[in-house]
C-alpha cells in the first residue's frame, strides 16, 4: 500500500427414460470506546480492485505468530474462567482468528475495507486491537445489512460486520466454543465440529426406523432476529466468569445496522446473521429448548432453528406441538412459524433437503424433497442455457462441477432416492443436444455435423430439416445417435453414478470355499 496511508480510531421419443420436461489518528490511550479501522489516502473505502495476495507480508506474520495455536483446550478454558479476555485478546489467537477470517473470505463490512487489507496491516493492527481489548475501549462498529433471497420466496436479511468485527468475533469464539461445545445436546446438529445435515439425517432416520412415525415439524420464524440479549446473556454467564467478554458480546448484539438505503438503526433483539460468532449464539440459545425435550423424554433433531420431533401418534404429536408452542413463546420469548410447521407424515417433511419413505417395515429411505426437485431442476437450466455462446465442453465443465458438490450433499439417499437421479441426468443430457442444434444455426450445417458424429443420412435429415421445435429434435434418433448417452457419461459424471461410486455395492466373493 502507499505510504500514505494513515490508521485511526473510530467509533451467502427414441431414448428410454430421457426428460419429457420443456424448458483521525489518535490511538487507543482516550478512554472513550472506538471502532478501530483504517483510512487509505488513495481510496477512502479501499481498494475494491485487488485480489488476495496469500504470500503477503501481512499473513506471513500471521502465520508465525500464530505457530502453536492460540486456541484454548476446554479444561484451560474452565481453570481460566475469570480471565478469558486474555485469552481472547493474546498474539496467538488473535493471529489464529485473522487468518480464520482469510481463509472464510467474506464481504467487506460499512466500512469498505476487504480481508486483504486489514491482514496487509495486521503487524502495526494487532498490538492495538490487543490493546483495546484488554483496556475495555474496543468499541464494534456498525453492521452493514443486505438481503438475500430464500429458497421459499422473500428475502433473509444478513448483517455483516466490519472485517475488524469479524476478526474479534472468531477470537471471542475460539474461546467460548470449547467450553460450550461439549455441553451441547447430542441431537443438535447445526454449526458444530464433527457434525452436520448427514448426523442430523442418521438419526431421524434411526427414530423413524424404531418406530416413531409422526414427525412435529417445527420452524423457529424469524429467530435470528428475535433472540432475547438478556436470556442469552445470563445463559452465557452461567459458564463464563469473564465480565468483560460478556460486556464485549453485549456490545456486539447492540450495534447498529445500516439499512441498504443508508438508515441506521438500533438493536434491541436478535444476534445478526453473518458473523462467525452468531452460530454458537444460536445454539446457546436453544440448548436450553433441547435440554427440556430431553427432560419430557422425547426423541428429536435439531439443525439450527429447524426441528424434527418424532412420536408414535398423531394424538401425540398433536400434544407436543401445543406444549412446544406454549415453552417457546413464553419461555424463550421466540415464535413458531406457523405456515411451516405441522404435524405430518414422514413422507411430507421437508428436512434439510431430503424426505423420508416409509412403510410398513422398518425400512426407511431417504429421498430427496420436493423442493430440492425444483431446485435441482432449476438449476440445471440454468447452466445449460438455450443460446450457449461458448463450446459445448465448457458447458459441461460447469454441470460437472455443479453435479460433483450436489452429490457430494446427497450421497446419503438410499437406493430409492438414487434411481430418481437418472430423470435428472436425461434431462442434462437432452439439454445439451438442444445446445448442438441450436449452434450449428442452418440446417445442413446440423446435417453435416450429425453425419460426421455416425448418424445416418436419414436420422440427419430427421432432426435437421424436421419441423418441430429444438425440444422436441433434441430427443430424435439423429442426435441421441450422434451423441449417445455413453459419449456424454465420458465427459460429465451423471449423478447415479457418482452417487454410486460413493455407495459401492458390497463386494460378494467369486468363490466360496468351505473349511473343514
Amino acid at each position: 500500500m502507499a505510504s500514505a496511508q494513515a490508521r485511526h480510531l473510530r467509533p451467502d421419443t427414441d431414448e428410454a427414460g430421457e426428460s419429457q420436461w420443456s424448458e483521525g489518528g489518535d490511538g487507543l490511550k482516550s478512554a472513550e470506546p472506538r471502532q478501530l479501522a483504517f483510512v487509505f489516502a488513495d481510496s477512502p473505502q479501499g481498494d475494491k480492485t485487488r485480489g488476495p495476495q496469500d504470500e503477503s507480508d501481512g499473513k506471513r506474520f500471521l502465520v508465525h505468530t500464530a505457530k502453536g495455536n492460540g486456541r484454548m483446550e476446554p479444561a484451560t478454558c474452565t481453570a481460566a474462567a475469570g480471565r478469558l479476555m486474555e485469552s481472547v485478546a493474546s498474539v496467538r489467537s488473535l493471529a489464529q482468528a485473522l487468518l480464520n477470517v482469510l481463509r472464510n473470505k467474506g464481504a467487506p463490512g460499512v466500512d469498505g475495507r476487504s480481508v486483504e487489507q486489514v491482514v496487509d496491516e495486521a503487524p502495526a493492527l494487532l498490538p492495538e486491537l490487543q490493546k483495546s481489548l484488554l483496556d475495555g475501549t474496543y468499541q464494534p462498529g456498525d453492521i452493514r445489512r443486505v438481503w438475500i433471497p430464500k429458497p421459499g420466496g422473500g428475502e433473509r436479511g444478513l448483517g455483516i460486520p466490519n472485517v475488524v468485527d469479524r476478526w474479534v468475533q472468531q477470537a471471542v469464539l475460539q474461546v467460548l466454543e470449547p467450553i460450550f461445545e461439549p455441553r451441547f445436546h447430542h441431537s443438535s446438529h447445526g454449526f458444530r465440529a464433527n457434525r452436520g445435515a448427514h448426523t442430523a439425517m442418521a438419526e431421524a432416520k434411526q427414530y423413524l426406523g424404531d418406530g416413531y412415525r409422526v414427525v412435529v415439524d417445527l420452524d423457529l420464524s424469524k429467530f435470528f432476529d428475535r433472540v432475547h440479549h438478556q436470556r442469552l446473556l445470563n445463559r452465557l454467564g452461567q459458564q463464563v466468569g469473564d465480565a468483560r467478554i460478556l460486556n464485549l458480546v453485549r456490545r456486539m448484539l447492540k450495534a447498529k445496522v445500516v439499512l441498504p438505503d443508508g438508515t441506521r438503526v438500533s438493536t434491541e433483539e436478535g444476534t445478526p446473521q453473518g458473523g462467525p460468532l452468531s452460530p454458537l449464539l444460536s445454539n446457546i440459545v436453544l440448548d436450553e429448548w433441547d435440554w427440556e425435550l430431553e427432560r419430557r423424554g422425547l426423541r428429536f433433531v435439531r439443525y439450527a432453528d429447524d426441528c424434527n420431533i418424532f412420536v408414535r401418534s398423531q394424538r401425540a404429536g398433536e400434544r407436543v406441538m401445543a406444549s412446544t408452542r406454549r415453552y417457546l413463546e413464553n419461555r424463550l420469548r421466540l415464535q413458531i412459524n406457523e405456515a411451516k410447521s405441522s404435524v405430518t407424515q414422514p413422507e411430507k417433511v421437508h428436512f434439510l433437503g431430503f424426505r423420508f419413505g416409509t412403510d410398513s417395515g422398518p425400512k426407511v429411505e431417504v429421498l430427496i424433497s420436493a423442493k430440492t426437485k425444483v431446485k435441482l431442476n432449476t438449476r440445471i437450466l440454468e447452466l445449460t442455457p438455450r443460446r450457449w455462446g461458448s463450446s459445448l465442453r465448457a458447458c459441461m465443465e460447469g454441470l460437472n462441477k455443479y453435479f460433483q458438490g450436489w452429490v457430494g450433499y446427497f450421497r446419503i439417499c438410499t437406493q430409492a432416492g438414487a434411481d430418481e437421479f437418472r430423470r435428472y441426468d436425461a434431462h442434462a443430457r437432452r439439454r445439451l443436444r438442444a445446445i448442438v442444434i441450436c449452434q450449428k444455426k442452418r440446417p445442413r450445417f446440423l446435417y453435416r455435423h450429425l453425419v460426421r458424429r455416425g448418424a445416418s443420412s436419414g436420422q440427419a435429415a430427421g432432426v435437421a430439416y424436421y419441423r418441430q421445435g429444438v425440444w422436441s429434435r433434441s430427443n430424435r434418433r439423429g442426435m441421441t445417435k450422434a451423441y449417445p448417452n455413453d459419449w456424454f457419461h465420458g465427459q460429465i459424471g451423471s449423478l447415479y453414478d457418482r452417487w454410486r461410486g460413493a455407495n459401492p455395492l458390497p463386494q460378494v466373493p467369486s468363490q466360496l470355499s468351505l473349511a473343514w
